[in-house]
This record gives C-alpha cells, structure tokens and sequence, in this order.
C-alpha cells in the first residue's frame, strides 16, 4: 500500500449515548497510584503492540472525525507519521512510573509542538481517539480500572505539554538558510544554515527541521557543532531508505534554501565542571552529537579524558574521521578508535561497535554516552550492561531517531 493510497476507517462521531471521556487536566497522581497505573498501561499496552498499525490507522480516523481540522497538522503522506506516534507512546509508556524525567521530557514535547499551532480541543481529541482506539483492540480486556489508568496517564501527559507550550515566550520556530551542502559520501551530506535569530540549544541536542521540499514533515536531527556567535548550525544527513525527508535534504538541498528548526531538545549534555573521564560512542551520523559536545568542550579551559569510538559497516562509512583526528591534535585529553565491520582501517577494531567497546572493559569509571540508530543503541547498552556497567552511567536519546 502507498503513501498515496493509506485508508483510515471513520468510526461514529461519538454520541451522547456512548460518549467518548476526555481526558481531564489532572493533578499528578499519588506515588501509590502512579505504579498501580504504570502497570496496568504497561500490561495492556503490550496486549496491543503486535497489532500497532491497526491501531494507529483507527486512532488517526477517530482523531480526524472528531476534529476534522488536525487533519491540516499532519504531513500529506501518514505512513511515517503513524510509526512516529507508536514509538512516543512506547517511550511514554516505559516512563510513566518516572515522574520527573518524563516532566521533562514532556515538557519539552510541548514546547516543541507550538510548531504546529496546536490547540487546546486538539490535546482533548487526541486523549479522546487514544482511549477509543484502546477500548477498541482490547476489546472484552478493556475495564473500568484500565479506562481511569490510561484517561490519569494521558491527562499527566497533556497537562505537561499544555503548561510548558503556555509557559514559552521564545519563537515557536526559526527561520533559517542553507549556506552550504556537500556530500561527503554516496549517501551522507553536511549541511551548514544560518538562523535569522539566536536559537538557543545545548551541544548534544536535537532540533526539529521542516524543509521546503516535504513541508509539514518534520524531523528531528542533532547539530553537529555547539552554538557559535554567527548564527551557523551544521547537520550531518544520511539519506535512510525510504526516507522522504532524509533523502530530500541529501540529494536535493542547495544553498539558498530556508528550513524552519524548532525548539532545542535532548538530554545530551556535559556541563563544563564535569571531571569524570568520558566514553562516547557514535555509530553513523549518530555522531553528529557527539562531535558537538566536543566542539564545546574544546574551548573549555580543563577537560576529563575523552575515548570515543566511531563505527561503521565500512571504512568508507566513517566520513568524520579525519575531522575527529584533527581534533585530537588540539586536544591531548581526546582518544578517537574507529571502528568497521568490513574491511580495517589504520589503528582501528574490527566488528560492531557494541563489541569493540566491551572487548576493552566494562568502562566503570566513565559515564557514557550512546549515539546511533536505534539497534545500536540496544545492542551497545545491552553489551554495556552485561560488562558491568551501571545503567546510571549510560547517557542516550532514544526517542531522537527516525
């Protein structure tokens, strides 16, 4: 099925004889009750993930008939937009029961959805099509004690958003031009835009980047260099299989061209007292925040020992090397090892970087930091883990990549 050709099945407008609850804007629940509903919206969450598309086809058709005016929010092509709303509530769902780091997350979440001129009816339609899609494909499992957890956990969520979206005075976004695009391999471009006004981000972060080529289809991407006076943010780019956008900004940017960026979010970060010594590991383009971090820190007076890792499949792959290499002749306190799963490169290890890094230690008096695709990240923290390492340790951004 094509972008071109998605269905949504319209279920009934609610009616007042079987009316749909709103989510109401709710106080955060007590300790008690916050792990009696993070168990049942994680149970029954699970009890629905194998059927996640369908369930997401149902709740943007429920969401577009009670509010027919969000359908302008969203990109003309929903498939993409369908996988993005499963993997927040997945995200959401693992940190229900964490109530401050999810504040923050969702804090920034709202801040980052001004963007997209959201309104207060559209948090109440979206709680509105969650619940029915749930009560739908649970079905018989579907119970009044489930139905209070989930309309509690989306009310924390909206309220969260809602008051950190009305707290904000900053622009909703920011206007910026392309000032250079090179490809620096077959598929990875480096991109360089100038903003109009200062956007505030830490080295580290992501923002979100609308481009005229695939307007209303945001995506999330890290800046490659830490905040300079003049205004100039780069992006690193791998143009992924099938993606509109990526593939869009890789072979058909030019300067010249003004992108929209949101609002700075992300966890990375590393605060200019740190003394522990560090380990990162970028896989890609996933280095991207990384290389930031250490655009930063260069200009810091004292630095803690640095050992990244930068991997790819082939040497080829590792299009920031020589760039990382350059660094550490002005910066003693930077270790750099690549790292291939074809082929070797000078002075590097051979296999996934998961493997790379644990062959050399559990890394217990680093905190580290994780930067990649998805399987990646998993399978490097899952290695990390069983070396020993604490989890408390391990720093990532799982919910940036796309």
């Amino acid at each position: 099925m094509t972008a071109e050709t998605v269905k949504y099945e319209h279920p009934p407008s609610p009616s007042r004889s079987s009316p749909l609850p709103v989510p109401p804007l709710i106080e955060t629940p007590s300790a008690d009750k916050t792990v009696e509903m993070a168990k049942l919206v994680r149970e029954s969450f699970a009890a629905v993930e194998t059927k996640a598309e369908e369930l997401s086809q149902y709740f943007y058709g429920v969401l577009f008939s009670v509010s027919p005016d969000a359908r302008a929010l969203f990109p003309i092509n929903m498939a993409t937009q369908r996988n993005r709303l499963l993997r927040a509530l997945v995200y959401v769902v693992q940190m229900v029961d964490r109530p401050d780091e999810l504040a923050t997350f969702l804090g920034q979440l709202g801040r980052d959805h001004r963007k997209f001129d959201v309104l207060g009816r559209h948090y109440d339609a979206v709680g509105v099509a969650l619940i029915a899609a749930l009560k739908r494909f649970l079905k018989d499992d579907w119970t009044p004690e489930l139905e209070d957890a989930w309309v509690t956990a989306y009310g924390v969520i909206s309220k969260n958003m809602r008051e950190a979206a009305g707290k904000e005075i900053g622009p909703a976004w920011w206007k910026a031009t392309v000032v250079e695009h090179r490809l620096v391999t077959r598929d990875v471009a480096v991109i360089k835009v100038r903003t109009e006004q200062p956007l505030l981000y830490r080295a580290g972060g992501y923002v979100s980047v609308e481009v005229p080529q695939r307007p209303r289809m945001w995506r999330y991407f890290s800046p490659a260099t830490a905040p300079h006076d003049d205004g100039t943010i780069e992006f690193h780019v791998h143009a992924v299989r099938g993606g509109w956008v990526s593939r869009a900004i890789v072979h058909h940017t030019r300067p010249g061209d003004v992108w929209r960026l949101g609002p700075s979010l992300g966890a990375l970060s590393v605060h200019h007292t740190e003394s522990r010594p560090l380990l990162m590991i970028g896989g890609g383009t996933g280095v991207a925040p990384l290389l930031a971090l250490l655009d930063d820190m260069s200009r810091w007076k004292n630095n803690p020992p640095v050992h990244l890792f930068f991997g790819g499949r082939r040497p080829e792959d590792l299009y920031a090397l020589d760039e990382l290499r350059g660094l550490t002749v002005t910066c003693p306190w930077l270790t750099v090892t690549p790292v291939t799963e074809e082929g070797t490169i000078a002075g590097g290890d051979r296999g996934t970087l998961a493997t790379a890094v644990t062959q050399r230690g559990a890394w217990k008096d680093r905190d580290v930091y994780v930067a990649g695709s998805p399987s990646m990240i998993r399978a490097t923290i899952a290695k990390l883990l069983a070396a020993g390492t604490d989890l408390a340790r391990i720093k990532y951004d799982p919910f940036t990549l796309d």
